[in-house]
């Protein structure tokens, strides 16, 4: 319908300043159609159009009789057995014929699927954007159960949709319904199905096992079948819409708050669509008794992964390191992890606990792990360098246990005798441990003195430890001593109280 308005400017531009009608129809951005019932309306003769026929007109009742026996053909190739014929037309013309020719599939007609109280329930995961935690990004998916009967709806987000998150899902949606529907419908998702060949179907084992631990059927939809498990995809159409739109959140665990909130007050007061009567609360109310009851333990749903240790002591897990005893390296260990917890295992025995971190490239530590391997290292190092010392003097063990009989500090006496040996020898060394032993001196000032002392002896220099530059500069320059004399003449004389210079006493 247009407005009178318009319908007068179109009786004007035709009779007062002689427009066509096209010419009208293309200005005024109107159908000729409707320009032509205007002014057939007011009683102005228009002359009817002829239409052209066809050039496609002869070779429609081939294309009809082609189309009806291979329906799916393509209009290329219809294309080319036409021009065969005679056809003189261009192909994106005779595509737009063929499309009106084509025959129709018949749409398919859906049966409203009604449902028992308690007898099913649907699930899926959603996508809702990502989450940035430090220097990870992560998905943000929610995993939504609703019940087929009631409507009720469990909304729960989560930081991936990997197995744990899909087990652990059901397990929170149960303890919400605080029971069990009998049937749950999937999508053909690879956490529920691993492989299906029309109606033989693989299912996950976990999935099957958490069946069986709450005695319930898992049954997938069929195949591009999205309209078989529709009150989930409503659900969550419904849950984009009414609650996380323009809604602000601290973290997951505040969002899922919320969600809980929501859950149980604006959608459980909505009207129930199977009973626009009653709200999804009171149906709710009048199925839970229905549904199947919780077992007395829970399925576990901790995430459970085999990790391969390296050279330092820590366990990479959801791309974080953390620590544990430097003990159980090179080992291949177990980790659990919940939401909030990371344990590593070796076998039943628990080596490590930790908060789990969602950040990317964290080092969660025990500073226990990290002191323990600090005094591992430090004692390697100690034994190392006694080992070195027991076999370059064979005297050095007496002596370590004479001075820690004294309490003296081992390590002081390792790095010094270190240093001797490293300066003498070994030979040199023995000798004067064995000298320091026989005079029971064991300290190490006694080393250096008989080690210094039998190199008089024998005549030698006292090692020196400087090293001078590789510079001729240097190598060859020659120091010129200097008389003594003059410092001499620095030191005063001897003088009386009185200032008088007087070598004999006063009498």
């Amino acid at each position: 319908m247009i407005s009178r308005a318009l319908e007068a400017e179109i009786l004007r531009l035709y009779h007062s300043e002689h427009w066509l009608i096209g010419t009208i129809a293309t200005q005024l951005r109107l159908h000729h159609g409707t320009v032509r019932r205007v002014l057939a309306q007011a009683g102005v003769p228009v002359a009817q159009t002829t239409v052209r026929p066809s050039i496609a007109a002869p070779y429609v009742a081939f294309m009809i009789e082609t189309l009806t026996k291979y329906p799916t053909l393509r209009a290329s190739r219809l294309y080319q057995m036409v021009k065969e014929r005679g056809y003189p037309g261009a192909p994106d013309h005779f595509r737009a014929i063929v499309a009106q020719m084509r025959p129709r599939r018949a749409a398919e007609v859906y049966l409203r699927l009604r449902t028992l109280p308690g007898q099913q329930s649907q699930a899926d995961w959603a996508h809702f954007g990502t989450v940035t935690i430090g220097r990870a990004v992560r998905p943000l998916m929610a995993f939504v159960m609703v019940l087929s009967y009631s409507r009720q709806i469990f909304l729960r987000f989560y930081l991936g949709a990997a197995m744990n998150y899909f087990l652990r899902g059901h397990v929170e949606a149960f303890t919400a319904f605080t029971a069990v529907p009998r049937v749950i419908l999937y999508d053909n998702l690879k956490s529920a199905v691993l492989e299906r060949v029309d109606d033989a179907i693989r299912f996950n084992p976990t999935l099957l096992e958490l069946a069986a631990h709450y005695r319930f059927e898992p049954r997938p939809v069929a195949v591009a079948r999205g309209n078989e498990k529709g009150r989930v995809e409503r659900a969550i159409r419904f849950v984009r819409d009414a609650f996380f739109a323009g809604r602000t959140f601290r973290d997951v665990a505040d969002l899922n708050t919320q969600a809980d909130a929501w859950c149980q007050g604006p959608a459980a007061d909505r009207l129930c669509p199977e009973d626009r009567s009653r709200s999804v609360r009171a149906v709710f109310a009048e199925e839970q008794p229905r549904l199947l009851a919780l077992p007395p333990n829970p399925f576990p749903t901790e995430e459970r992964i085999a990790v391969d240790i390296g050279k330092t002591p820590y366990a990479r897990f959801d791309l974080n390191d953390y620590s544990l005893p430097h003990t159980h390296v090179r080992r291949t260990l177990t980790v659990l992890a919940t939401l909030d917890i990371v344990r590593i295992f070796d076998g039943q025995t628990l080596l490590a606990s930790h908060p789990r971190s969602f950040d990317r490239g964290q080092q969660i530590e025990v500073s226990a792990h990290l002191d323990a391997l600090v005094t591992h290292k430090r004692a390697s190092r100690a034994h190392r360098a006694q080992d070195r010392l027991h076999h370059a003097a064979p005297s050095a063990q007496a002596l370590f246990l004479r001075a820690a009989a004294r309490g003296a500090h081992l390590g002081v006496l390792t790095r010094g005798l270190l240093t001797l040996l490293d300066s003498h020898g070994t030979q040199a060394l023995e000798a004067a441990i064995a000298a320091a032993l026989a005079e029971d001196t064991a300290h190490l000032g006694a080393v250096r003195h008989f080690i210094d002392a039998h190199a008089s002896a024998r005549g030698q220099r006292p090692p020196t430890t400087v090293v001078l530059p590789d510079d001729p500069r240097l190598r060859d320059i020659r120091v010129r001593p200097q008389p003594l004399q003059a410092y001499e003449r620095l030191t005063p004389e001897t003088t009386d109280e009185h200032g008088t210079d007087d070598p004999e006493p006063h009498s």
